[in-house]
């Protein structure tokens, strides 16, 4: 079992001079469900490398058991500072692909074409697609063979309108994922904000917010596992 995962390589919020990056737990948290199943990972970008960290998400309140162990992990730390670049992977490679949120994506990945051309490389082969939080954005741009939005008439989730509110950056994002996917005519789902809240739509996995990252990496391989 062989599982991509994909970061943003974009570290700025807007225009508020705050950095922004991936979610630490969005990211930990799969990466291990998927090491404990015995997967082999692979880390890519657009830029590969380093990919930025939100620095919020390092806060002491954000702590889970994964990122704890991921803070004793050098061989996922090093695998992580080395992620290979977009241009390097093929769909035909993986068995399934995860993207961690973090607002990053918003601005990197919902834009980029080679992640674009992976999804759909991979939507075409009917292998499992997890999303979760702000990582649903790169959807946005996404098409099926037919040429409509990829999402149209499919049931999605991802960071609703009310969590970007709290969070206060209704008015930094360039677009709010409840709102775009709506607009495309997706059928968007969501559940209580901050809770663990996932959407399973033939292989197309989402998740709403941080505490869902979890439960789309459990869904992934019970597909997989099918």
């Amino acid at each position: 079992m062989k599982v991509l995962m994909v970061l943003t390589s974009h570290d700025q919020l807007g225009n508020t001079g705050h950095k922004t990056g991936f979610w630490l737990e969005e990211f930990t948290s799969p990466y291990y469900v998927f090491k404990d199943a015995g997967a082999e990972i692979v880390l890519a970008s657009p830029k590969g490398g380093q990919p930025p960290l939100d620095p919020k998400s390092d806060l002491p309140d954000f702590q889970t058991d994964s990122t704890r162990r991921f803070e004793k992990d050098l061989a996922a730390q090093q695998q992580l500072a080395n992620t290979l670049p977009l241009d390097q992977i093929h769909a035909s490679d993986f068995d399934t692909v995860f993207y961690p949120g973090g607002h990053g994506p918003l601005w990197d990945l919902s834009n980029d074409a080679k992640s674009i051309a992976l999804i759909e490389a991979f939507a075409r082969s009917n292998k499992p697609l997890g999303f979760v939080c702000h990582a649903p954005a790169v959807l946005k741009n996404v098409k099926k063979d037919n040429g409509e939005s990829f999402v149209k008439n499919k049931k999605v989730t991802g960071f609703s309108n009310s969590e970007e509110e709290a969070v206060q950056l209704t008015d930094v994002v360039p677009f709010l994922i409840e709102d775009e996917f709506k607009a495309q005519g997706a059928d968007y789902e969501k559940g209580a904000d901050w809770h663990s809240f996932v959407v399973v739509d033939g292989h197309l996995v989402t998740g709403q917010n941080p505490a869902s990252s979890e439960a789309v990496a459990e869904q992934l391989l019970k597909q997989l596992q099918v």
